[in-house]
């Protein structure tokens, strides 16, 4: 979910690995040559979302990498089926009180420009919330910990998977 930290935690593995990294908002962003928050108005999510996919695609011919994505991937079938075939799936988690403080720190989440961003941000955090548990083959509470501390979690949750 947004605010998760799922960029900051990724560029933390990818310190600690040597894992290349990818990440799906950054490959959108520069296919449309603009920032998502300019490309939600200007072309809808609909061809947000499809962008996304394609990235996806195009991804899922690379070698083992760590992957980021934006927190509405999980939203198409064909995504999930993809993610389930690239790899490990992370889920970094936390309550919605501290997602949405670290979410509104950024003014340029297109979907919380809204009237009533923390109503927008519940339904959409309830919408995803299931959706990640049900694909998830890791999570981690990110409340308490450092983008670090979470990295570490990860991996440690990884080499307990591969024993």
């Amino acid at each position: 979910m947004m605010g998760a930290g799922k960029s900051s935690v990724g560029c933390c593995l990818h310190r600690r690995t040597g894992l290349a990294l990818h990440d799906t908002d950054e490959i959108v962003r520069a296919n449309f040559g603009m920032p998502i928050s300019e490309i939600f108005p200007k072309f809808g999510e609909p061809s947000f979302r499809q962008a996304e996919t394609e990235a996806l695609r195009n991804l899922a011919t690379t070698e083992q990498a760590i992957i980021v994505t934006g927190g509405g991937i999980v939203l198409r079938n064909e995504n999930v089926e993809l993610l389930k075939r690239l790899g490990i799936i992370v889920w970094l988690d936390t309550d919605e009180k501290t997602l949405f403080a670290r979410a509104s720190r950024e003014s340029n989440r297109p979907l919380l420009q809204t009237k009533h961003p923390g109503e927008a941000f519940s339904q959409i955090l309830g919408a995803r919330r299931t959706l990640y548990a049900n694909i998830a083959d890791i999570r981690v509470d990110t409340s308490v910990l450092t983008n670090e501390e979470v990295a570490v979690a990860i991996l440690t949750k990884l080499r307990r998977n591969e024993s």
